[in-house]
């Protein structure tokens, strides 16, 4: 969590560091394309800090009134993040639209770019490290954020081929068309990720693979047993969510029962990180004939 906490930290100090570089290079050259790399830049700053509240919050351990945790808390954050990016979106339309009515050309675009692509290698080492952390520790907000900066990255590279033809072909029009681009690309990374994090809120079952998996752990581990089935999964944050029911013969005892489910929980835990088991365990008669896990 330690770490976790760093990283949300680390990326608003390297959110705010980046937009007064992007700013400057805006301030030097009045580029559109530069001007729309600087507003994005302030959603990163945004939603740094909205990640770093989300994270706090998340890490609060359970009470009466949230006994399941408070993990949806980053998904928020990337709710919110997803919304910023597609406003940051059209700021920059409307600014590209007043481009194209009356382009202008710029001042020391050398300068200019230099100064914005040495913000652009510092966002690609940080969203590096971001989506490393974030996959590491099973973090949306770390991961949200790092994903942005990557397309981030991708948007500051087109804006600074865009503002080279501009100022290499004299046709100064380039660079609102290159802001308008750019626009459009942070549109549509902003709805993907408001999608990835809404179904984290929906409680989205895990993927294929790792259902796979948990299924091929309970039919290893559950030895004993009859079979299990009703196999439920959901992710929140850091935490995933296992639950299923497990039949086992009627003579078995209580003892014996939870044994086995200390065998399968333990199993799980090791193979899928942050993983919270609830086992029903049921008489032979509850068996089923669909959606079910037979053991060995």
């Amino acid at each position: 969590m330690a770490t976790v906490m760093k990283l949300a930290i680390g990326s608003l100090f390297i959110g705010v560091a980046v937009l007064a570089l992007k700013g400057l290079a805006y301030w030097l050259t009045g580029s559109v394309a530069l001007l729309s790399d600087a507003l994005e830049s302030t959603v990163n700053v945004a939603t740094a800090l909205a990640a770093l509240i989300a994270i706090r919050v998340a890490a609060m351990p359970a009470d009466a009134n949230h006994p399941y945790g408070h993990h949806k808390a980053e998904f928020f954050s990337a709710v919110f993040e997803g919304v910023m990016i597609v406003v940051a979106a059209l700021l920059i339309l409307r600014e590209a639209w007043d481009g194209l009515r009356m382009p202008v050309p710029l001042d020391a675009p050398v300068e200019g770019l230099a100064v914005n692509m040495l913000a652009t290698v510092i966002n690609a080492a940080w969203a590096f490290l971001l989506i490393r952390g974030g996959r590491r520790h099973a973090s949306p907000a770390l991961l949200a954020d790092g994903r942005h900066l990557v397309a981030d990255v991708l948007t500051s590279s087109g804006v600074a081929v865009g503002v080279v033809l501009a100022v290499a072909t004299g046709w100064w029009i380039l660079d609102p068309i290159m802001a308008i681009l750019v626009a459009l690309n942070i549109l549509w990374s902003g709805t993907k990720v408001i999608k990835d994090s809404l179904s984290g809120l929906m409680d989205e079952a895990l993927p294929d693979e790792t259902l796979a998996r948990i299924e091929a752990i309970i039919t290893t581990e559950a030895t004993g047993a009859v079979e299990a089935h009703d196999l439920k999964t959901r992710h929140a944050g850091r935490a995933t969510f296992i639950d299923f029911h497990l039949v086992v013969p009627s003579e078995t005892t209580v003892f014996e029962a939870h044994e086995i489910c200390d065998r399968i929980e333990a199993a799980l835990k090791a193979d899928v990180k942050g993983a919270s088991i609830a086992i029903h365990v049921e008489p032979e008669h509850k068996a089923k004939e669909t959606g079910v896990i037979t053991p060995d």
